[in-house]
């Protein structure tokens, strides 16, 4: 365990939330802990291991590659969040890698034992990890959709909707903090860098983006909202 971790630091972890601080320690003490380099791999698409991840400090992202080599982004995951659950469950491979994004990212390791465990003898517990599970179905359906409907450029606005739908909003504004960079949201919404940097240029040209030192503000998030839906009604 490193040296600055301990059953304190499970305090952050919103799926632990409704544990008693006594029980939150006890859980830290059945976890594996260790810290990663930015982009070191967490755990491994079909990999043998079963336990869930806990984001205790840093931000992980969750991705594939195509047999090609391509990169391919599902999610990122703050800290307090949660990955690996599937395999936890099921026993089965892992069905995405997971990378640090950032220097010194803390993971605590809890084998599947435990959380089935935490889950069966917590119903608030269990409702958590449901809800996580309909999201990622929900992302899942949208891109399935997405892909199999819509053109490059509605891709890059639907996946600068969700981004900004989880930024900080602003009256009729939402910020994205840090700015998104390209190649991670082409790598979404699986087109090139720039065909991103024309449709974000299109946007700025036309006053519904605005790129700050260090933020992505969508100035009008009904506009970008409804520039989104019209699309897919149209298909």
């Amino acid at each position: 365990m490193p040296a600055d971790a301990g059953p304190s630091r499970l305090d952050g972890i919103t799926l632990l939330s409704p544990l008693s601080a006594e029980e939150r320690a006890a859980v830290a003490r059945q976890c594996r802990w260790r810290r990663f380099h930015a982009g070191e791999q967490i755990i491994d698409h079909q990999g043998g291991s079963r336990d869930v991840v806990l984001v205790v400090e840093g931000r992980v992202r969750v991705l594939s590659h195509s047999p090609t080599g391509r990169e391919i982004s599902f999610d990122d995951i703050e800290a307090g969040g949660f990955l690996g659950e599937m395999a936890a469950i099921d026993g089965l491979p892992r069905s995405a890698s997971a990378v640090a994004l950032e220097e010194g990212t803390l993971i605590a390791f809890l084998a599947p034992r435990p959380f089935q465990d935490l889950v069966s003898g917590h119903p608030e517990l269990a409702m958590a990890v449901m809800k996580r599970l309909c999201r990622v179905v929900r992302i899942a359906t949208d891109r399935v959709m997405e892909l199999s409907t819509l053109g490059a450029n509605n891709r890059v606005h639907a996946e600068l909707l969700r981004l900004a739908k989880r930024g900080r909003v602003e009256g009729r504004s939402a910020v994205i903090a840090p700015i998104p960079v390209h190649a991670d949201i082409a790598s979404r919404v699986s087109t090139a860098r720039e065909t991103v940097a024309r449709v974000l240029n299109d946007l700025a040209r036309d006053g519904l983006v605005e790129r700050r030192a260090d933020a992505l503000v969508v100035r009008d998030l009904h506009r970008l909202e409804t520039l989104v839906e019209d699309v897919r009604a149209g298909v």
